[in-house]
């Protein structure tokens, strides 16, 4: 498979009255056609930015610093508002966290998606109705639900209508920024799964953000682990999964429910995220890594190639580290 989205050294900051946050820094990835990536890590390491800023869709206060977005092997960083527009919908699309903000509470479901298709095929406005159709049956919805307002649905249901709209356009790439969290866990999966689906339907490249690894368990085909505005391990989710590298990603293992005792608390990664207006020297995670070596206070990790698809940013990596087990083992 060839590369659809590439992206090259990306760093993007906001300039604060407090100063300027380094929100993404130095990032490089790569999107696959019809995979679904995932990006994961707390929040406020820079997941969203990250994907905003690929789709303009940043504030003024944000910019972007130095970096490449290449979309087959087109640069569009300097694209203007104009520009995106073209791209937005039928080349990108967007399904936010929260179905009901994305929504219009007056208009029916229908009515929206309906719009949705209007807006990126000039048709027939019976043309429309049955593409909306269509689009309703795709997301596992039925077509008398076309008639019902936001508020008629449960929130999986709101989720299924967004999902419907964002694929109006037939879009090359689907960024899903938290799609499942407003959810119980029974609908989460469920949207997992529909996620899934419509990628081995329609061949859509997916970019899926959340801030839980047992989350994006289910759908990803790879997995990028961002900490303190950088991409610290990426690796296809076997990988991620079966043989982590970082520290990091061990820790947000361990806080799965999955890796906890009957009779101990969930596991926490101790201590805070590093401010971004001044962030550390060396490796940001240092301050919280119970593995890490002088040199992780002074320089920061390059990535180290632990086979041809799987890198981590880690001075354990390095020949000349001292040899640690995980603080846990799979089966």
């Amino acid at each position: 498979m060839g590369n659809l989205l590439e992206i090259r050294n990306l760093s993007v900051s906001f300039d604060t009255p407090e100063g300027e946050i380094q929100a993404v820094r130095n990032v490089s990835f790569a999107l696959r056609e019809g995979e679904i990536l995932a990006i994961v890590g707390e929040s406020g390491c820079g997941k969203s930015v990250l994907c905003k800023s690929i789709l303009k869709l940043l504030p003024d206060i944000a910019r972007i610093k130095q970096g490449q977005i290449l979309l087959e092997n087109t640069d569009i960083t300097q694209y203007r508002d104009a520009d995106m527009r073209r791209l937005r919908g039928r080349v990108f699309s967007m399904v936010l966290q929260d179905p009901m903000t994305a929504l219009n509470p007056a208009m029916t479901i229908g009515a929206q998606i309906e719009e949705a298709v209007g807006v990126h095929q000039k048709t027939t406005r019976n043309a429309r109705r049955d593409r909306m159709r269509e689009l309703l049956t795709l997301v596992g919805l039925r077509e008398t639900d076309a008639g019902r307002f936001p508020h008629h649905l449960s929130g999986g249901q709101r989720q299924r209508a967004v999902l419907a709209a964002a694929l109006a356009g037939n879009p090359k790439i689907l960024f899903a920024d938290e799609p499942t969290t407003a959810l119980d866990v029974t609908i989460q999966a469920q949207i997992l799964d529909l996620l899934r689906d419509i990628q081995r339907k329609l061949h859509t490249a997916m970019i899926l953000v959340s801030h839980d690894l047992g989350v994006v368990a289910r759908a990803a085909d790879r997995v990028a682990v961002m900490y303190a505005g950088k991409i610290v391990e990426i690796g296809a989710a076997e990988d991620i999964f079966c043989d982590p590298r970082h520290p990091y990603t061990w820790g947000l293992l361990q806080s799965l429910p999955a890796f906890a005792s009957p009779d101990s608390p969930l596991y926490a990664i101790p201590g805070m995220p590093p401010s971004l207006i001044d962030p550390p020297p060396g490796d940001a995670f240092a301050c919280r890594n119970p593995y890490a070596l002088e040199i992780d206070y002074r320089e920061e990790p390059p990535m180290f190639a632990v086979s041809p698809d799987h890198f981590a940013a880690t001075w354990l990596l390095d020949p000349r580290a001292p040899s640690v087990t995980p603080p846990f083992c799979h089966d």
